[in-house]
């Protein structure tokens, strides 16, 4: 399941625009199944500045631990909260109430450099 209106990350992140220059953040589908039952979600603070690229948490499963990229430069507006007492909502709902954060971007046009959901079918079949 790869929803067609979302953005992907080669490391399997997904992103969706939720304001003018705000988007919400969590792990594909592919990525859930990939780690199994989710145990744990560390996620980052409210206010915290992020960079593209940069570790900002870790979910651990059943299988292993895994850190969580943030794809986009910016801000963090929010968390997930529910995921402290829930973290199976990563397996149960990836693209619902599975998100982990959302972010005030620093520059929206990054948002351009991200895998459209064509090409993010074609990455998650090759692995």
């Amino acid at each position: 399941m790869v929803p067609e209106e979302l953005k992907y990350t080669q490391e399997h992140e997904w992103v969706a625009l939720v304001g003018a220059d705000s988007v919400r953040v969590g792990i594909t589908d592919f990525a859930q199944t990939q780690l199994g039952d989710v145990v744990f979600v560390q996620l980052p603070e409210v206010g915290e500045q992020v960079t593209a690229g940069q570790s900002v948490g870790e979910v651990e499963s059943t299988k292993s631990v895994s850190d969580i990229y943030v794809p986009l430069a910016g801000e963090v507006i929010g968390r997930n909260e529910a995921l402290d007492a829930s973290p199976e909502l990563v397996n149960s709902d990836p693209y619902g109430e599975g998100w982990m954060i959302e972010i005030k971007l620093a520059d929206p046009t990054e948002l351009d450099e991200l895998l459209d959901a064509d090409a993010y079918r074609r990455l998650s079949e090759q692995a």
